[in-house]
């Protein structure tokens, strides 16, 4: 990814497609108003918290991102400015400003305060666009106390501003340019989000990833936040330009940067099958995961759907066959072993990027396309380049087929590992770990399970939960780490075996997948790690986090996975006592009870270095009581920043683990 300084004259100066005459007040399409975001804006943008807040930036950068769609920008540029509003320029061709013939003003007002009004709904205009639902900028607009759209187009800026939603002049020009482009301000709404400060990397994230999957486009992000940014440079502002030449091929490079190439080769494609753009690429690595990211029109198809179910198929059909005409499935059946379809994916990232003209999507948070028809087209366009990179690298061929045999002889071991495990399974009502304390409900809706770090902290959780819908698993010492092992070995491991057993989550039951998760025994809606704050706690939580994440990730995705956080400090004044839950809250109550320092006016502060350290009651009254607790969610905002992160932080590389803690030091709660 380069980084690159960009005068603002450059940006938004360059010649591009001239056909902005065809792009109008007719291109604009009213489907329904704007009455109900800011009553419901969790059913407009997700939720109101911190996924929501930064979802509006994500709205604003779709309608610019439409524009490089089509063939009319090519720089972005974000602001986080030093009010926490937001500022995203293009250099497309400008939001129409002319008078909309059904709803008589101005196109650009239309766009900015009815719902599912846009050109990505007349055809002519986007053959492809991204966002979800086409709710965009509107919902941004509604969800703010004040925006302010510019316009440059035809030499002139117009202008409107709105509060609420609501326009408070007509659209009006205020002055010439010789830019071209659409600039959007705005200010969340701090009576709707619970909060409206936005993160660098959170956003950071983002772009990159837009870069990666629009090549040639330049996205900026700038930061004017000095106060938040002291560490960050020169006066404090933190910059990145996103850009990349390659696109996919960039994409998976950075996937797998911390992974053992199989090869230093990458299997690409970008072709178009029936008026479907389809991109792809593929490398092979030495680990004993499956890492498939997909995206339609730029969207994070987390649930997946036709375009990966087309892409599987095609990788099986084609590697097989190879297998075959080369005699090596003729080998493994005499050793009664059968390759799979799992056995071909095993070291496998690979990323695929569809666009499609009306995308139809489904599951449970509507990120899984249904589009019966993209299947054919991905699994022909694959296929074909699969097979003709076969033929052409016959030395990478056997690489990959090497590996396959690899994954299917420990696929062997790991059914009989796994049959051994499971004699007594949850279907049957037993083989529950022995140190497992269960709750008497039986409902998995009402029951939360701890996973507690010690034997001590364990007894400790087990006196003071409430035995009604609280069950407690303490695990000794560090569990496997199963970024770095061969997939059948964690179930040899008697903690992971023990988390797996407790939460009723049984492998092996669907025939073209033996490694998926199967959760319908599932015996707890919540899953909640506890450990102690401190490094060796921190590693133990990490080791937990990696093996939900590899082996049950939909757990997180469904929001099912927690972290506890036990108090830091106990501080006592007099009579005054209060639990810290970190040097904040400590140096609240030292200028408030004492003289602000640790050691002056007769405050005494505990400090906890480990859970065993409290009593049940303490435990309870901090860590366990769902009135007073506080728990951290486990989230996947970003599927393929996440599987870089998890390798990078568990994998064997130490070099890019060594930056990471550097650049992350002053973030951590480390006790020493």
């Amino acid at each position: 990814m380069a980084e690159e300084t960009v005068r603002q004259s450059e940006l938004f100066s360059d010649e591009l497609n001239d056909e902005s005459a065809d792009y109008s007040a007719s291109n604009i399409q009213v489907l329904e108003g704007l009455e109900a975001v800011r009553k419901r804006p969790a059913m407009y943008i997700g939720d109101i918290s911190e996924k929501g807040l930064h979802h509006l930036v994500y709205e604003v950068v779709d309608n610019s991102i439409d524009e490089a769609l089509a063939g009319f920008c090519t720089h972005i540029e974000v602001t986080i400015n030093e009010d926490n509003s937001i500022t995203v320029q293009d250099n497309g061709r400008g939001i129409p400003v002319d008078m909309h013939e059904k709803e008589h003003r101005s196109a650009l007002e239309v766009v900015m305060t009815v719902l599912h009004a846009g050109g990505k709904f007349d055809k002519g205009s986007y053959k492809v666009s991204g966002g979800l639902h086409g709710v965009g900028v509107s919902c941004v607009n509604g969800l703010s106390t004040k925006m302010i759209s510019q316009v440059f187009r035809d030499g002139k800026i117009y202008q409107q501003e709105y509060h609420q939603g609501k326009p408070q002049y007509d659209v009006k020009e205020v002055g010439t340019t010789d830019l071209r482009g659409t600039r959007q301000q705005f200010w969340p709404d701090k009576t709707i989000f619970i909060t409206t400060t936005y993160k660098y990397d959170i956003l950071a994230n983002r772009m990159r990833e837009l870069a990666f999957l629009n090549a040639g486009l330049t996205i900026t992000l700038t930061d004017l936040r000095l106060d938040k940014n002291a560490e960050a440079g020169i006066d404090g502002i933190r910059k990145d330009t996103f850009y990349s030449k390659g696109g996919l091929r960039d994409f998976v490079r950075y996937i797998d940067s911390t992974r053992t190439h199989l090869f230093d080769d990458v299997i690409y494609l970008n072709t178009e099958k029936q008026g479907t753009p389809i991109e792809v690429a593929i490398m092979y690595n030495t680990s004993y995961g499956e890492n498939l990211h997909s995206y339609v029109n730029n969207i994070n198809t987390i649930e997946g759907g036709t375009h990966l179910q087309g892409f599987r198929t095609a990788l099986t059909r084609v590697l097989k066959k190879y297998a075959d005409d080369n005699k090596i499935t003729e080998k493994l059946e005499k050793q009664h072993i059968e390759i799979s379809g799992e056995d071909f994916r095993e070291g496998l990232t690979a990323v695929i990027s569809v666009k499609v003209a009306e995308p139809q999507f489904e599951g449970q948070t509507k990120t899984k396309l249904g589009n019966s028809e993209v299947a054919g087209y991905v699994q022909q366009a694959v296929g074909e380049a699969l097979t003709y990179y076969l033929e052409e690298h016959p030395k990478e061929a056997k690489l990959i087929v090497d590996k396959v045999v690899l994954a299917a002889t420990a696929r062997v071991a790991a059914r009989k590992a796994r049959e051994s495990v499971q004699r007594k399974n949850p279907m049957s009502g037993g083989g529950l770990p022995g140190k497992l304390a269960d709750c008497s409900d039986r409902d998995p809706a009402n029951c939360e399970m701890f996973i507690v770090e010690g034997d001590s902290a364990g007894g400790s959780a087990k006196q003071g939960r409430d035995r009604h819908f609280q069950a407690i698993l303490p695990i000794r010492g560090k569990i496997f780490n199963v970024e770095r092992v061969m997939w059948h070995k964690a179930f040899e491991h008697e903690e992971v075996n023990n988390i797996i057993q407790a939460l009723g989550v049984r492998f092996g039951l669907n025939p073209e997948d033996n490694k998926e998760a199967n959760y319908d025994k599932l015996r707890y809606y919540k899953t909640i790690i506890m450990a102690d704050a401190d490094v060796d706690g921190a590693h133990i939580a990490t080791l937990i986090m990696t093996l939900f994440f590899r082996f049950m990730p939909q757990l997180i995705r469904d929001g099912r996975l927690y972290i506890a956080n036990p108090p830091l400090y106990k501080c006592t004044k007099g009579t005054v006592s209060e639990y810290c839950y970190n040097d904040v809250d400590k140096q609240r109550f030292l200028d408030r009870y004492g003289d602000g320092t640790d050691t002056g006016a007769g405050v005494h502060i505990q400090r906890y270095k480990g859970l065993g350290e409290m009593n049940a009651e303490q435990l309870w009254e901090t860590t366990m009581n769902p009135e007073t607790r506080l728990l951290t969610q486990v989230t996947i905002e970003d599927a393929a920043e996440a599987d870089y992160t998890f390798s990078m932080l568990m994998g064997e590389d130490v070099a890019p683990r060594r930056e990471f803690i550097e650049r992350n030091a002053t973030y951590a709660n480390i006790d020493a």
